[in-house]
């Protein structure tokens, strides 16, 4: 009863393709924007704010770029992880070796140099597709990680090959807690969440769905796919650069190459999917699967081992959480194989109609 749009008028276009057409749409996004940014700096503590909710917000950020390319595009990449590599190393000597640079313009250079390293790994899809495509996006992963670990210039000549970063300031404010932390990434979040669904819904993103769909059709209907393809690898690095910057300065502090392994590329596909793809929303979804699916079972399996008296060594409680996190994987994704994304909207269909039959 509650979610109907009867009475609710559009009276002009620009009301009637408004993202949010329906007023409880409006109202509860209203409501988590103010929970987002209010309450849960009030309730939040340190740990929730550092070890859940910036990886939430960094990893929802990287979500959403890796689904403009796979979801909307349908180009398979399996190089994330060395996008946000160069764009957290770009941003690093950006911040360190000019004077003065303020850390969102860092963010930003760095997001840019992701993405013309995107666009240069992205030149195979002209030719290949699918599974070749992902290996030839894979080859990124391993140029990236050969490159950041032998070329010392990149880490500023750093013996350790780790490097760090300190005293991050934005418009004179530090940002050195926790609490500045969280507001930082949510607000960029935010801004990059609102551009990323309105590009998505503008010809742009239509012309991404239409090559994701038959791209030979696309083609004849005037659709340049190599201006498509581009554009999505273009675009989808570099929110992964920035991202990876994030990842680096805000969440890391001090890293090193092996902190954007081959694993950050298929935890991030994983995401994609999981979520759903071809959705913006999705993408939040498959974040907090990942993130707190791991807490979770942290703190529920050695609960049950001893609920039925069973005693298990640290090591076999780690291997116990993958086998479980990988079972619950293949078991969603065989249930709902569009991801959460669909599960939402099947309920929010759902909710139109109640109490009535359907």
């Amino acid at each position: 009863m509650f979610y109907r749009e009867n009475g609710q008028f559009k009276t002009s276009y620009r009301a009637d393709q408004q993202i949010l057409p329906i007023k409880q749409d409006r109202i509860a996004l209203f409501v988590l924007l103010l929970s987002a940014f209010a309450v849960i700096p009030a309730i939040g503590n340190d740990y929730w704010l550092t070890n859940i909710m910036i990886p939430f917000l960094i990893f929802s950020l990287a979500a959403i770029g890796v689904n403009i390319l796979v979801g909307y595009c349908g180009q398979i990449s399996l190089g994330s992880g060395a996008f946000m590599a160069v764009g957290a190393y770009a941003a690093y000597n950006f911040y360190v070796r000019v004077e003065g640079m303020p850390l969102i313009l860092a963010l930003v250079l760095g997001g840019v140099c992701a993405m013309a390293f995107g666009i240069l790994f992205g030149l195979p899809s002209l030719r290949v597709k699918g599974l070749y495509l992902a290996v030839a996006t894979l080859a990124a992963q391993f140029f990236s990680d050969w490159m950041f670990l032998r070329i010392q210039w990149f880490t500023n000549y750093s013996t350790s090959g780790s490097v760090s970063v300190s005293n991050l300031q934005v418009f004179g404010f530090p940002i050195d807690s926790p609490l500045s932390k969280y507001l930082f990434c949510l607000t960029l979040l935010a801004v990059i969440a609102l551009l990323a669904k309105n590009l998505v819904r503008g010809a742009v993103g239509r012309e991404w769905m239409a090559i994701r769909d038959m791209d030979v059709a696309a083609a004849v209907i005037g659709i340049r796919p190599m201006y498509a393809k581009l554009t999505a690898f273009a675009v989808s690095s570099f929110i992964v650069g920035v991202s990876g910057a994030l990842w680096a300065f805000i969440y890391l502090g001090a890293w090193e190459p092996a902190a954007f392994s081959v694993d950050q590329s298929f935890k991030l596909l994983f995401m994609v999917i999981i979520g759903g793809m071809g959705s913006i929303m999705g993408s939040f979804f498959g974040a907090a699967f990942i993130v707190l699916l791991p807490i979770f079972l942290t703190q529920f399996l050695p609960f049950a081992s001893g609920l039925f008296g069973i005693e298990i060594s640290t090591a076999g409680m780690s291997h116990a959480e993958l086998m479980v996190f990988g079972g619950l994987i293949v078991w969603f994704l065989i249930v709902e194989p569009h991801g959460l994304a669909k599960l939402w909207a099947i309920g929010k269909q759902k909710l139109r109609l109640w109490p009535f039959p359907h």
